[in-house]
């Protein structure tokens, strides 16, 4: 493949709940433009999109993966996320780095929780999106509730660019109302074929109601279209779309499209609805980046291949053992063979090859050029969220925001050869995610894994054996706490001791205070100027005190929802030292702690539940006696759906529990909302009650 234009670039992700098709729509994508033959499916696991073998052993996608395919003139690079809460990190990752979305909702289910999740990752990096309401041949298929779910939940505006032509088992195709027409897809041919038709008169008054929103919205970004709109003159389709594009790309609206994934239909105008309305790398906002040192001097990147080389690393690869990174280029031109800078962890790094991605397929390039997205080979210091830029112009790019893992396992090695390949394996597995972590419990000397939730931390273990050999023995999952306290206090806390000949000391005094819930950890210092301690030793008094937050102060879980504040450190030239300062802090900071009331907060989550209505009152039981708080419930056909708040420590292994009092026709999905004090029970448990 030749270097593309950047205005023919579109840089996506298709994002949605599990199971509303997403990995469905990305095979009839790449079978479509004609980079695949013949069209996988998701339940025979045979899926381009999800290669690793518990993908398709599971039905589920595990991890994104990056393609790139052509359509036209345009040039899309296509990253297919998991809709699974445990991997929600592949999906920050990657709208951190992508233009442009396409959201995936089922025609049958709605917006359900992870659809939330994932729209509000996209409003955090501002990402346009376009929505396909997917599933329209199912039997349930209700649109207009669809839509009202969009306004009600995700406080975002549809605007519809089509209407269905049919619904459930008479669902033929989709009425386009820019270009006023039907496009009917041709079942013989696996929907290759569209054949335009005039709009049947059973939808023309319908078709003239949604054209007419459709202009009102166009309206709202071009003035002259709300001219002719008001003095009744006809508004061509190409002004329309110039129109609603404005609004796209603004994220002001969201446009959407009809399809049935799975029954080949709806694809080909998804495609050139990504097009027409989603961003190339040209119109996407400067990226802001700044000295790695001063931290002021803001750079705004216009993606330009002559500008200056700047790129991040946003996902890594453990491929036999080497590290695979992933990068997004947001300015300049790479270079296989480069050298770069890398000023998160200080060091330089080397370009050994470059690749463009087909899933776990690759397709080795000489060069890549801004608002491209590619693989890079001998990279042996990145990780996810680093910034890699010319070592004469150092640049920095914003980080990702990484969730902090819930659930933890003890795991010990099988026999001799596994223990010593136990640890290095686990370090190539965090390469990969970060929201995996490992730590040994000091107590114990077990390992200890710390992931997103149970299902991710089978996979972590599968991996272990099945990729690297390493045979492990589980226990059962652990709620990971967090510790705060409940009242004010304030210490003063001096360290003076002798060593080999040297006074060591260090004083402070410190206050802490409780923060409300979501406070998470708040550290006030003096001002650099303010403080009579040197710069360096200040910084080490920082990073002591992050040390010690995140030890713990009784029962080893970190402290959340406090304020450290440091009201004095007093200075002796000469006689305060690193090792007294740093040991003052830790000290002072934990006994501290102990003294104003220290208390355990346990992870909570958002859970949605849906039953039969048969059983829903013994569902609603079963939640009650888990200290869930049901916070509304919807009829949706013969189903209930509930949503409701209830402690992960009581959710281990509550898929049994409810197929077994629903008869198998239960299911739920769940997601991390918030810490909340733990019960008594817990509390004792650690020695704090």
């Amino acid at each position: 493949m030749n270097q593309p234009a950047l205005s023919s670039i579109r840089n996506i992700g298709i994002i949605s709940h599990i199971d509303a098709g997403k990995t469905t729509v990305s095979e009839r994508i790449l079978f479509y433009a004609g980079e695949i033959h013949k069209m996988g499916e998701v339940h025979e696991g045979s899926a381009t999109m999800d290669w690793m073998d518990q993908e398709q052993e599971r039905g589920i996608t595990i991890t994104a993966t990056s393609t790139t395919c052509r359509w036209g003139e345009l040039w899309i690079n296509l990253i297919d996320t998991p809709g699974h809460i445990d991997f929600t990190i592949e999906v920050e990752r990657s709208l951190r780095v992508l233009d442009g979305a396409v959201t995936i909702f089922s025609a049958v289910e709605g917006v359900q929780p992870q659809s939330e999740s994932v729209w509000r990752q996209a409003d955090r990096y501002r990402v346009p999106r376009i929505c396909l309401i997917n599933k329209m041949d199912r039997i349930g298929a209700d649109y207009p509730r669809c839509l009202e779910q969009i306004r009600e939940r995700l406080g975002a505006r549809p605007v519809l660019l089509q209407l269905p032509l049919g619904v459930e088992s008479e669902f033929a195709g989709v009425i386009d109302l820019l270009a006023e027409q039907a496009v009917l897809f041709d079942e013989a041919d696996q929907g290759r074929t569209l054949s335009l038709a005039a709009v049947p008169e059973a939808y023309r008054e319908a078709v003239a109601e949604a054209r007419e929103r459709l202009i009102e919205a166009a309206a709202d970004f071009d003035d002259s279209i709300l001219a002719d709109f008001l003095e009744g003159r006809p508004v061509e389709a190409g002004r329309l779309q110039q129109a609603l594009r404005r609004g796209t790309l603004q994220c002001r609206i969201f446009p959407v499209l009809f399809g049935a994934a799975l029954r080949n239909k709806g694809i080909q105008p998804l495609l050139d609805a990504v097009g027409a309305f989603l961003p190339s790398p040209l119109e996407v906002p400067p990226v802001p980046a700044h000295h790695p040192e001063t931290e002021r001097e803001t750079e705004e990147l216009v993606c330009d291949p002559k500008g200056p080389l700047c790129l991040l690393a946003f996902k890594v690869l453990a491929d036999e053992g080497r590290k695979l990174t992933y990068l997004r280029i947001y300015s300049g031109t790479l270079k296989a063979g480069d050298s770069l800078y890398n000023p998160v962890r200080g060091c330089q790094e080397k370009v050994a090859r470059l690749f463009r991605m087909h899933a776990h397929k690759r397709e080795r390039l000489d060069e890549a050029q801004a608002g491209d997205i590619v693989a890079a080979a001998g990279l042996k210091e990145a990780l996810t969220g680093d910034t890699l830029c010319r070592p004469e112009r150092p640049l920095l790019l914003a980080g990702l925001s990484i969730p902090d893992p819930v659930v933890s396992l003890a795991v010990e090695p099988k026999g001799v050869d596994d223990r010593e390949k136990l640890l290095p394996s686990l370090d190539k597995l965090q390469w990969e995610d970060p929201t995996f972590k490992v730590h040994e419990d000091p107590e114990t000397g077990q390992t200890i894994l710390s992931g997103m939730g149970e299902l991710h931390l089978e996979v972590v273990t599968t991996r272990l054996e099945r990729e690297f050999g390493v045979h492990v023995k589980t226990g059962r999952p652990q709620v990971v706490y967090r510790e705060t306290i409940s009242r004010k206090v304030e210490r003063r806390e001096h360290f003076h001791r002798d060593l080999d000949g040297k006074v060591h000391e260090g004083e402070v005094l410190l206050g802490l205070s409780p923060l409300p819930r979501g406070g998470g950890l708040k550290l006030l210092l003096p001002e650099p100027g303010a403080a009579s301690l040197p710069p360096e030793l200040l910084e080490v008094l920082r990073q002591s005190l992050l040390q010690a937050s995140a030890a713990g102060v009784r029962a080893g879980f970190p402290l959340t929802d406090i304020e450290v504040r440091v009201a004095e450190i007093p200075f002796a030239a000469g006689v305060t030292t690193e090792l007294g300062l740093r040991a003052a802090a830790q000290r002072g900071l934990a006994l501290a702690a102990r003294e104003a009331g220290p208390t355990l907060l346990e992870p909570v989550m958002s859970l949605e539940l849906i039953a039969p209505g048969d059983y829903a009152g013994k569902v609603l039981g079963s939640l009650q006696q888990k200290r869930g708080r049901v916070e509304g419930m919807q009829t949706r056909g013969d189903v209930e759906v509930i949503r409701a708040k209830v402690p992960l420590s009581e959710m281990f292994g509550y898929m049994t529990e409810l197929r077994s009092a629903t008869k198998g026709r239960g299911t739920f999905t769940m997601e991390f909302s918030h810490f909340d004090q733990a019960p008594a029970e817990v509390l004792e448990r650690f020695g704090l009650g």
